[in-house]
């Protein structure tokens, strides 16, 4: 027994410039990962519910729809961007601001909706994950693209794109573009609004929610830092009765 406590005691410890190594390369690699594979983002607006609420923070894959790499392309699951695909993405219609939506058509897609129901290449399809919550009525967007955009707050630049990719009662989306709507169908404003996604604008696709809070919809106009002070006091002391707990880790599809 003694002479197992002693080779216990001699057994080789980290030196401090082994600690400094390990600590640099785990922080290397987190960095890598904050860089090149994932990013946070929170979702400020309803037109994804309930796929995705208001107050969600999801973890975005960055990696999956980038171009290929020779020196990192083996290890990243690289794909194109399939229909369905909940992506995040530069606005086309407002530079700098992230939004989050599902890709109804990819390049070479014909698109048209009749009375809210879609219709891509000629089939009709079923969308369980849509919501009709407001029951209203706008002949423009539920009949897109058969009204003609003025008077409906559509972005002056895609009602003259929007003429020239008409086909019959088709909108035919171009190459390198995708046309996206949010699941909460009367109230997204999306490609039927501002047009086409861009291939360079997609950053990536929502993989998981890591957290979810309660979060009221005008919290993301508040511009004073008073207002953001307040906002903050009251996440700490509702952290635990406001947070959503049965979203945590909850896949997004």
């Amino acid at each position: 027994m003694a002479e197992k406590a002693k080779q216990q005691q001699e057994s080789p410890r980290e030196t401090p410039v082994e600690f400094i190594a390990s600590l640099a390369a785990v922080l290397v690699t987190g960095l890598f990962i904050i860089t090149f594979v994932m990013q946070a983002f929170e979702i400020p607006s309803s037109s994804m519910e309930d796929t995705l609420l208001i107050g969600d923070h999801v973890f975005v894959n960055r990696g999956q729809f980038a171009p290929r790499t020779k020196w990192i392309g083996p290890l990243m699951p690289y794909r194109e961007i399939h229909r369905g695909d909940i992506v995040v993405f530069v606005s086309p219609a407002e530079p700098g601001l992230y939004v989050v939506k599902r890709i109804m058509g990819i390049p070479g897609d014909r698109l048209h909706l009749r009375d809210s129901v879609v219709y891509r290449n000629g089939e009709k399809l079923d969308e369980p994950y849509v919501m009709h919550k407001i029951q209203d009525y706008n002949p423009y967007r539920d009949n897109f693209p058969a009204v003609p955009p003025d008077r409906y707050g559509v972005t002056p630049e895609w009602q003259v794109l929007q003429r020239a990719n008409i086909q019959g009662n088709d909108l035919v989306v171009p190459e390198d573009s995708y046309f996206a709507m949010g699941d909460n169908r009367d109230v997204s404003y999306d490609s039927r609004f501002w047009g086409f996604i861009p291939k360079a604008n997609v950053i990536g696709r929502p993989m998981f929610i890591y957290w979810s809070f309660v979060t009221p919809p005008n919290q993301y106009q508040l511009r004073g830092a008073g207002d953001r002070l307040g906002f903050l006091a009251h996440t700490v002391l509702h952290f635990f009765d406001e947070t959503r707990w049965r979203r945590s880790f909850k896949v997004v599809r």
